[in-house]
């Protein structure tokens, strides 16, 4: 599997609010450098691992639409829409945010991210 397929089978799986699905995506040293519109946030392993776990108890469900995706030697960049599905309305998809995000990809997992978000 090559690279952009491996990003691709990231985000087209629940990984984003099933931290058991997200473990087999991350390497044990990833780290992800966000810039959102709440201002620059460091992520590592454990702290996305628990951001997974704090979406997962306000969301049923996640859908992302990859609009862009790129790849060259051990980088992925993806642009995409995260849409959700609440607990409290579990039949009315929401529009959560618009990410880039660059992926270095390391011994076959995501290992270092440079992401930034707009919210919807």
């Amino acid at each position: 599997m090559s690279i952009k397929e491996f990003v691709q089978k990231f985000y087209k799986s629940d990984a984003l609010i099933d931290s058991e699905i997200l473990k087999t995506y991350l390497h044990p040293e990833v780290i992800i450098e966000w810039n959102s519109t709440k201002g620059f946030i460091q992520l590592d392993h454990n702290a996305i691992v628990e951001l997974t776990n704090e979406l997962s108890r306000a969301y049923v469900r996640s859908k992302v639409r990859i609009s862009h995706i790129l790849a060259e030697d051990d980088l992925v960049s993806v642009r995409y829409s995260h849409y959700v599905k609440t607990i409290e309305n579990p039949r009315e998809e929401m529009l959560l945010a618009h990410f880039s995000t660059i992926w270095q990809i390391k011994d076959d997992k995501l290992y270092r991210g440079y992401q930034m978000s707009q919210f919807s």
